[in-house]
């Protein structure tokens, strides 16, 4: 054996068991969560109805998030009538969201309770975890809608000028870029 074939086969080797110690650790700290399966971070986000990323499809394809449109108003140019429109399609967005938020919150809690108690049974978890799936779902609805009315709210040149301002590569995906109009 060579010293090439060895050395990579040490490579291999301490790749492989770095993987195997990442995979294989525990949530250790994690128990002393109010609920377990969500961070603090993570409650805050869903009770203030944060984006948290449910609306990526939307945002990296050219459909404009209302708040990120609202905090670039002045660079983007809007007119009273734009802002206006923004701000009642954020505030409906923002309101739905965080009433869903809670929803979820609460459910998760829930789920949490049933396990910590022993009092969870088969019919119990479907029930709870398919309610979280489709809360999720709603949610993730709701964001996305926003950046759909954004579309009918900006003009082509606005979009791309906030495509710009939020860093987004300019050159990618144009081709299939398209304003209704």
């Amino acid at each position: 054996m060579n010293r090439y074939t060895l050395s990579i086969m040490l490579l291999l080797c301490f790749s492989f068991c770095a993987l195997a110690q990442k995979t294989s650790q525990s949530y250790a700290g994690q128990e002393a969560r109010e609920i377990k399966a969500l961070s603090s971070d993570e409650v805050t986000a869903y009770l203030e109805g944060r984006g948290m990323g449910f609306a990526k499809a939307a945002e990296l394809n050219h459909y404009p998030g209302p708040k990120h449109v609202l905090d670039l108003s002045e660079k983007l140019k809007l007119t009273q009538q734009q802002i206006s429109e923004t701000q009642t399609t954020y505030d409906k967005m923002h309101s739905d969201a965080v009433r869903i938020g809670k929803e979820i919150v609460e459910s998760e809690k829930k789920l949490d309770s049933l396990f910590s108690t022993g009092a969870i049974d088969e019919n119990q978890l479907v029930k709870v975890v398919n309610s979280i799936g489709q809360l999720n779902g709603e949610l993730r609805i709701i964001h996305l809608r926003a950046h759909l009315s954004m579309k009918k709210v900006l003009s082509p040149t606005q979009i791309g000028e906030y495509d710009k301002l939020r860093g987004y590569d300019q050159n990618h995906g144009m081709k299939h870029h398209q304003h209704n109009h």
